[in-house]
């Protein structure tokens, strides 16, 4: 007797699994973000403190997602090897610890050398829950349970933010990162209660796991470890995933994403660096400033939220264009004087269209992809975005150290949104995988013999 996986989970319904494996994956989400962007809030303090130029203090901001980079390129590939369920382990311990020790750094160069290590743990969170979420989630729910997953991220800001504003006045900027240890207590719990991907876990010869994890994800079917398991796939990813993000048409596709990952996360990691900054330059008090991240986050969070909506009816293409183009509007306009009120709108703008856009572009790529190869395609889309993420805040503290207008500064952060429209623009679709058969795109299937171990089988 036969079963599908990818039919299995696609036919299943919203049940307590799907609750665990969502609200872990936002805990840690959360968790991720905010160890990334607490350096914003602390930012202004740290240049007193340690009498750092803006463009020394830009390039540790980019130390992050320098780190952010290698994980999402190392833990893309290692994941698809080791399991996802290992990835996001290693990947939870590091970015945990080395952010709570920068609290202790006695200056700069260890303070960098730490957020750079965590930076590493950081990037290869993402690969990993995306491609869990997906894997396990019912279709008719997919795209909102990667939504829900990335709206963690603004959560994560607006902690920081708050963070920021609570503790820094009264107990000093240090403290704002002895909160980061806490996600070291989530380790026990994933390394009892997660399971690795169906397809990973089918290629591996784990049935057992298997069986169990296919009946936590659809309580309505009965498995046992002798049946024989098949899953979509294609022939050649299973040996070489990142080959094979090239492969089948998906070229141009891949470079078109690339791009406008690495344009977008250029904008809103500089945005997220350098904004606090920049209205604390224009005259507002601390507090204030840090007022703008919680709105901007809150934006990202409606945003996420709306266009993820949209894309389940539109398509994600047809929204994230648009967007990006929101996005560059929106960012320029900041630069002008305006009333509060207008400011916050714009603020809240720009939250919805570059890191709700960014979240979606997410959502986009994990299901671009066949299986096999999704923790390294997301993984690579992230890693090469991380390239823009380095230079966001350098490149934001390049302009600050320029003297140059408020409206300059934003212009120049808005330039990379119109980029991005046009590289998703040229994303062909139509060689997407977006769960296909593989009898219907390549060919193949995977299937298990009774030994446990996957084998092909041309159909």
């Amino acid at each position: 007797m036969k079963a599908n996986i990818i039919d299995i989970v696609n036919e299943g319904k919203f049940n307590r699994f799907h609750l665990f494996l969502l609200v872990t994956c936002c805990v840690i989400i959360t968790f991720d973000m905010f160890d990334l962007v607490i350096y914003s809030s602390v930012l202004p303090l740290l240049m007193e403190e340690w009498s750092m130029s803006p463009v020394q203090a830009g390039t540790i901001g980019s130390y992050g997602p320098l780190g952010m980079m290698v994980g999402a390129f190392i833990f893309g590939i290692l994941s698809d090897k080791i399991g996802r369920k290992n990835g996001l382990i290693i990947s939870v311990f590091l970015f945990s610890i080395f952010t709570f020790l920068c609290a202790f750094a006695p200056g700069p160069n260890s303070f960098g050398a730490f957020r750079l290590l965590a930076g590493i743990g950081i990037g290869g969170v993402m690969p990993n829950v995306l491609a869990l979420i997906t894997d396990y989630s019912p279709k008719d729910i997919r795209n909102k349970m990667v939504s829900i997953v990335m709206i963690s991220f603004p959560v994560g800001g607006i902690l920081a933010a708050l963070a920021g504003m609570y503790f820094i006045p009264h107990t000093g900027w240090k403290s704002v990162y002895w909160i980061s240890i806490i996600p070291v207590l989530l380790i026990p719990i994933l390394y009892k209660f997660l399971h690795d991907s169906p397809a990973l876990l089918l290629a591996k010869g784990k049935t057992d796991e298997l069986c169990i994890a296919l009946t936590k994800a659809n309580p309505k079917v009965s498995l046992t470890p002798d049946m024989k398991f098949e899953t979509s796939t294609l022939k050649e990813d299973a040996g070489s995933p990142v080959a094979a993000l090239f492969k089948n048409k998906r070229a141009l596709g891949t470079v078109m994403i690339w791009i406008a990952f690495f344009m977008c996360l250029l904008m809103v990691n500089g945005i997220n660096t350098w904004l606090p900054k920049l209205m604390f330059s224009a005259g507002y008090e601390l507090g204030s400033s840090l007022s703008f991240m919680i709105v901007l986050n809150v934006g990202a969070i409606i945003g996420t939220l709306i266009l993820g909506s949209l894309a389940d009816k539109y398509g994600a293409k047809r929204v994230l264009v648009p967007m990006f183009v929101m996005a560059a509007v929106s960012l320029a306009l900041l630069g002008f004087k305006a009333n509060m009120v207008v400011l916050y709108l714009l603020v809240a703008i720009a939250g919805a269209c570059t890191t709700g856009a960014q979240n979606i572009s997410y959502s986009f790529v994990t299901q671009y992809y066949p299986s096999l190869m999704r923790s390294t395609a997301v993984g690579f889309a992230s890693g090469i975005g991380r390239i823009g993420a380095i230079i966001g805040p350098t490149f934001g503290g390049l302009l600050v150290q320029l003297n140059l207008s408020v409206e300059m500064n934003f212009f120049a952060f808005a330039v990379p949104g119109i980029i991005a429209a046009i590289a998703f623009s040229f994303v062909p679709l139509k060689y997407g995988d977006f769960n296909k058969e593989a009898s219907e795109t390549e060919g193949n299937k995977v299937e298990q013999n009774e030994q446990g171990k996957a084998y092909e089988v041309k159909v």
